[in-house]
């Protein structure tokens, strides 16, 4: 579900160019990280035809922590039309999240028809 980013100019690009990007950013080593992003891919599963879904490895890539201002893992930002709509770091309650994420994609697309 979730497309590795490779670097910051693919990151911006995918932001800019989709409507609704979730980006989870992570780091192997994590614990919390590990146990949570597949709790995020099943509880968000229903969303992937509608929202682009994005992993960030900080690690690999540690100047996306700095654009971003992400200073712990894991956080997660949602992008609605390429401008920040919502950011959760580390303890995240997945049914909070569930719903902010369906409340963004039920609003986006019912503006579109």
């Amino acid at each position: 579900m979730f497309q590795k980013i490779s670097d910051i100019q693919s990151l911006e690009e995918k932001i800019k160019q989709n409507k609704l990007v979730f980006v989870y950013f992570g780091q192997p080593g994590c614990s919390v990280c590990h146990s949570l992003k597949p709790q995020i891919e099943k509880k968000l599963s229903t969303y992937q035809n509608d929202v682009l879904f994005l992993e960030v490895n900080t690690l690999e890539i540690p100047e996306v922590a700095g654009a971003f201002q992400i200073m712990t893992v894991p956080v997660t930002l949602l992008f609605v039309e390429g401008q920040e709509y919502m950011r959760k770091a580390r303890i995240i309650p997945l049914n909070d999240l569930e719903q902010s994420v369906a409340k963004i994609v039920t609003g986006v697309l019912h503006t579109e028809n």
